[in-house]
């Protein structure tokens, strides 16, 4: 069952299955940082307007809007 990395638990690695959006510019913008089909990601931590999540070597704050289109 695929879920959203918004509603991901904390301090799991996930593989990102897909990212769901039709916002070329949001999928340009996750790619640069490293979110693709295939890739590990991990939830640091979660606020009420997004997470913290480790792509790669980084660490990235996003927003609530993009957490709920990377699917796990």
């Amino acid at each position: 069952m695929k879920k959203n990395l918004f509603s991901a638990n904390e301090g799991k690695e996930y593989i990102i299955r897909q990212v769901d959006t039709k916002d070329e510019e949001m999928n340009a913008f996750l790619f640069s940082l490293g979110c693709y089909s295939g890739e590990p990601i991990t939830v640091i931590s979660r606020k009420w307007a997004g997470c913290v999540v480790a792509v790669k070597d980084g660490r990235y704050c996003i927003d609530k809007q993009l957490a709920q289109a990377i699917l796990v």
